[in-house]
């Protein structure tokens, strides 16, 4: 496995600092902020982006995110020329991935079925988008209450419906927890069907009180991550785990000491179940 660090756990960084620290903390990889990477090549040319991760040997593991894919509307145009866009940068830097992300629930009453079916359309686009430039893309489920596909079991029947073999999944703990998905439900997924792995953990609180904000650093909380990396382990998984944390408090610290310690919790927690890349 590569163990890489992600751009959100150091948000207020630039990209060009999240490449640094990344190499000085010894990761081998950075799930990369998109909005980050719109901010430098708004100044800088894409062959400075590449030159970027190669002067650092840090290697892009994927770009996260495009949000909110489905349910659009109008606005579904947006959504599609932005998954084009970052295609074309993702095979020009070497990056295999861009994270997705679904909608809101746009009618609490609407039946699963229709969710299914607009998500299996969406991804069968933007699928075909991706692999004009041969760029998978990683559905990830949001456990926030809001989010119309919440648990490992949701996004998986829409994956598997999608039937594209560049689609797949994300597993992201934090998410895991907060919406209340069953181990279970890992134990029946495809490992080669996912194509990222987030680590994180989360405050003890209500899971009606669980934001981006309350998660922590890996082994800090009440996730059960040692349960959540067996089972991973058990399905063949061999991606890439990154370590993604939207807590404002480590935006504030200096971001080295941010990256240091996630890399030395992160060890702690996959080190028993996954050969890490060093």
């Amino acid at each position: 496995m590569k163990l890489g660090f992600h751009g959100a756990t150091t948000m207020t960084s630039s990209l060009e600092t999240d490449v640094e620290i990344t190499s000085r903390a010894g990761f081998k990889g950075l799930e990369v902020w998109a909005a980050k990477m719109d901010t430098y090549l708004a100044t800088h040319t894409v062959d400075d982006l590449r030159y970027l991760f190669e002067r650092y040997a840090v290697v892009p593991l994927a770009f996260n995110s495009i949000e909110f894919i489905g349910f659009r509307g109008k606005e579904y145009q947006q959504v599609q020329m932005r998954c084009r866009e970052l295609s074309k940068l993702a095979k020009y830097i070497g990056c295999p991935t861009i994270a997705v992300v679904p909608s809101p629930t746009p009618d609490r009453n609407m039946p699963w079925s229709e969710i299914v079916n607009e998500y299996v359309i969406v991804l069968r686009d933007l699928g075909a988008i991706a692999a004009e430039y041969n760029i998978r893309l990683a559905f990830e489920f949001l456990g926030f209450g809001w989010c119309s596909v919440r648990t490992p079991r949701g996004a998986w029947e829409i994956v598997q419906k999608t039937n594209l073999e560049n689609v797949g999944m994300i597993i992201d703990t934090a998410h895991f927890y907060a919406g209340g998905a069953l181990l279970k439900e890992l134990e029946q997924l495809n490992g080669n069907r996912i194509f990222a792995f987030h680590i994180n953990d989360l405050e003890d609180t209500p899971r009606e009180a669980i934001t981006d904000g309350t998660r922590l650093f890996p082994g800090y909380g009440v996730v059960p991550l040692q349960k959540i990396c067996a089972i991973m382990r058990a399905i063949g998984y061999d991606g890439h785990c990154s370590i993604e944390i939207f807590r404002p408090e480590y935006w504030q610290r200096d971001p080295q000491s941010v990256t240091d310690e996630a890399k030395k919790t992160a060890l702690q927690a996959l080190t028993p179940y996954f050969t890490l890349e060093q």
